[in-house]
């Protein structure tokens, strides 16, 4: 079904994959009669082209990115231009899109949700962007349908932000990246490793996008296979599938936790842009006759079966005929992960979900970026034609992923096909996906397809012993269970003549309710503030030495940002640096902030030209055992702060918040055995925090919660671009450690010295 390779590989003709081992030279050379250097075939996969085309550095190697587009949404937005503001923006350079998909509940804390709103329209208007209202569209689909194109590159404040499959280079990253957009910077990475993603065969009937793209998942995502890489799709198969299907495979890519994705196109892609009025926006993009990856993951579309994922985790895969199959193993192994994922904060059993030998379920969601498109919802349409959800515990909700679509979908009948089974039709909402929205009762099982099933995403409260399971399926699938009154059934079971009925795009609806400048900027208008719309506080410059307490230990496997900062009912302080700090790691570690605002008291202190010591009295013999060695230590050279260890943070969400919020908390420093993925580490780098790496492993680690760590020369030492950094654990004694930064640019060194990227762009 699904093949890794263990070398790099060479693509001849876009149609055959011949593997870089000991023989590969003769063998391409016997192929095409001329010999192949790797680094030249490298340069002919679609991703370095359209690197190449945006990099301003003169340097293959070491990218400075400059987009042609940025979006964002109102949980981002907010944020990112009040950050942009102190920092000097005067208009948007480049086009940015405000969308209204995330906070769109404006019952949820009151109206601040709508003066967010309001905040992004008169932005738009006053710096020259585009104001998409709420229920219009969610974020990723307005992106495809109005602004992706061929060869094109986007930069978006969410972590799906995937526009390959429309031959868009597409990433999501958090806010502080586009912040360096909006003032004419740049995005300043390596050159990124590029993996062939060799799509072979033909999905039999039932299977779906998200059954693909779960089986990939499941084999890349643990292994980092394609972690911070561009995936590039390739292969015969991607012509036997839909624009739609594609789509649907690409946004879940983020879940391997790849850096971005790309797509070859075909007709298939032209007949969607001029479906939607823009013809001129497509590209056809190929690899070259001979090109390099540095890996690839061969999948036969004809051997995908329906998929789960299981709860807590897009990688957590089997197929739903193994899980029916093996219910009571395969539920107990989730019940095991569920000890590492809720530490024990509630009993968690999913046995009762077990009625007469099958699994119960007892919610349905077909949603957002993922689910919401119009074949997906179509394809449920055609299963629960003449059939009812029935009435016992069971619902189904869809989410149409825009306004177009649910458009079309009351014109073609579909819409009367799934209300007439009991569905609930709603409007354009990312809520379900992030826990604000159609959040289950305590111990219920919901299917849904959307992008995450992480611990507690879905909106429960573990603080409030509430606990609920998500399972990631396509959207057939939770048709085909809705159609089983619940019981959770693949798509393959039932016999279904598929409908697949022509879309047609009506742009007028964006043309009568989306507020476009056209890249005009009007200084003279006044942007609105919400009462709970506030500036970032003061942040200070790295000291010379740095005393640092562990106030957090997690010690799970993979930290995820909806750990370090909930969704959900934390949305409505988005825009309120402090009032959203009080959430930070709230589900993981309560004791969290309360510990962290009382190593922050004596930063607070320094900085107001006060002691330390008179305000935390065990700085005391703590400074006493760092002065034996370091008698300068604190005299005018000293900051203190918060720090956290976690073995692998940051998987998940593009939010910025998982690491401000830590900022605003006086946390200083980060320290991991490896960090999840590129953003997040990116996020810590733009508020000034340090992230450090250890080579010790978790379960052995030199210092513990609570712990002080004394950091000398901190500031020399970045600015020297030393790769070690020397620490000390203060006890009895101070206990020396070795810690690391990683690779970082000049930018970043500089960023992490004057302490935000606030700092950095004020001089």
């Amino acid at each position: 079904m699904i093949q890794l390779y263990e070398n790099g590989v060479y693509l001849l003709h876009g149609s055959e994959l011949l593997e870089d081992t000991h023989d590969a030279a003769a063998k391409l050379l016997q192929k095409t009669g001329q010999e192949i250097r790797k680094e030249e075939a490298a340069k002919n996969t679609i991703a370095y082209g359209i690197l190449k085309e945006h990099n301003i550095s003169g340097n293959m190697e070491r990218l400075q990115i400059r987009f042609d587009k940025l979006t964002s949404h109102d949980i981002t937005f907010v944020g990112i231009i009040q950050t942009a503001r102190a920092s000097g923006l005067e208009r948007f350079p480049i086009p940015y899109v405000l969308t209204n998909c995330h906070n769109s509940l404006c019952a949820v804390g009151g109206t601040i949700n709508e003066d967010d709103h309001m905040f992004g329209l008169t932005c738009a208007k006053k710096y020259g962007g585009v104001y998409v209202p709420p229920h219009q569209a969610v974020i990723h689909q307005f992106a495809r349908e109005m602004l992706a194109g061929g060869g094109k590159m986007i930069l978006g404040s969410d972590s799906h932000t995937r526009y390959g499959a429309l031959g868009t280079m597409a990433m999501g990253e958090g806010g502080p990246e586009l912040v360096k957009q909006l003032l004419n910077k740049t995005y300043d990475i390596k050159r990124p490793q590029v993996i062939a993603v060799y799509l072979d065969g033909e999905p039999v009937k039932g299977v779906g996008p998200q059954d693909v793209a779960l089986a990939i998942i499941g084999a890349t995502f643990k292994n980092g296979y394609v972690n911070n890489k561009v995936m590039e799709f390739v292969g015969p198969g991607v012509s036997k599938i839909s624009a739609d299907f594609r789509i649907g495979i690409d946004v879940m890519t983020t879940e391997t936790t790849c850096l971005s994705s790309i797509w070859r196109t075909d007709e298939r892609i032209r007949e969607f842009y001029e479906i939607h009025g823009r013809s001129g926006d497509y590209k056809e993009l190929n690899p070259g006759a001979v090109a390099y990856y540095d890996g690839a993951v061969y999948v036969d579309l004809s051997q995908i079966r329906p998929m789960i994922a299981m709860p807590f985790h897009p990688s957590n895969t089997y197929t739903i005929e193994e899980v029916n199959r093996n219910l009571k193993d395969i539920l107990h192994e989730v019940e095991k992960r569920a000890l590492v994922s809720l530490d024990g904060a509630v009993e968690y059993s999913l046995q009762d979900k077990i009625r007469n030998g099958k699994l119960y379920v007892e919610q349905g969601i077909i949603a957002g970026c993922a689910g919401g498109g119009f074949e997906n919802i179509c394809a449920a349409a055609d299963i629960l034609r003449g059939r009812d959800i029935g009435a016992d515990e069971f619902t189904l909700s869809v989410y149409p992923a825009s306004m177009p679509i649910y458009m079309e979908l009351v014109k073609n009948g579909a819409a009367a096909d799934l209300m007439a089974a009991g569905t609930i039709l709603k409007t354009a909402f990312c809520g379900p996906c992030f826990g604000a929205g159609d959040t289950p009762a305590n111990n219920a099982f919901s299917i849904r397809h959307s992008t995450r099933n992480f611990p507690n995403r879905e909106g429960s409260k573990l603080q409030n012993g509430q606990i609920a399971s998500v399972a990631l399926m396509d959207a057939r699938s939770i048709a085909a269970t809705a159609a089983n009154k619940g019981y959770l059934t693949p798509a393959t079971d039932l016999d279904v003549e598929y409908q697949n009925p022509v879309y047609h795009f009506e742009k007028s609806i964006y043309e009568k309710r989306v507020f476009d400048s056209h890249g005009i900027a009007d200084p003279s208008v006044e942007i609105k503030f919400g009462p709970n719309i506030k500036d970032w506080p003061a942040m200070s410059p790295l000291p010379e030495n740095l005393l640092l307490k562990v106030v957090s230990e997690i010690h799970d496997p993979v930290t995820t940002t909806d750990e370090l900062i909930p969704s959900g009912e934390t949305s409505s302080y988005r825009s309120n640096p402090l009032g959203l700090a009080e959430f930070a790691l709230s589900r993981k570690d309560p004791s969290y902030v309360g510990r962290a605002k009382e190593v922050q008291k004596a930063q607070k202190a320094i900085e107001e030209g006060s002691c330390p010591l008179e305000v935390l009295e065990e700085l005391k013999p703590v400074m006493a055992k760092v002065r034996e060695r370091f008698p300068d230590a604190g005299k005018g050279n000293l900051g203190i702060g918060s720090a956290i260890f976690a073995v692998k943070p940051g998987d998940g969400s593009a939010r910025e918040q998982a690491a401000s919020c830590q900022k605003v908390l006086g946390g200083w420093a980060n320290i991991a055995n490896e960090y999840a993925t590129k953003r997040y580490r990116s996020n810590l780098i733009n508020w000034g925090m340090l992230p450090f790496l250890t080579d010790e492993k978790d379960t052995e680690l030199s210092f513990k919660n609570g712990d002080y760590i004394f950091v000398p020369d901190i500031r020399t030492a970045i600015a020297e671009k030393r790769d070690l950094i020397m620490a000390y654990v203060v006890g009895d004694s101070l206990k020396e450690i070795q810690l690391m930064l990683g690779d970082l640019t000049d930018h970043e060194r500089e960023i992490i010295e004057k302490g935000c990227l606030i700092n950095y762009y004020r001089g």
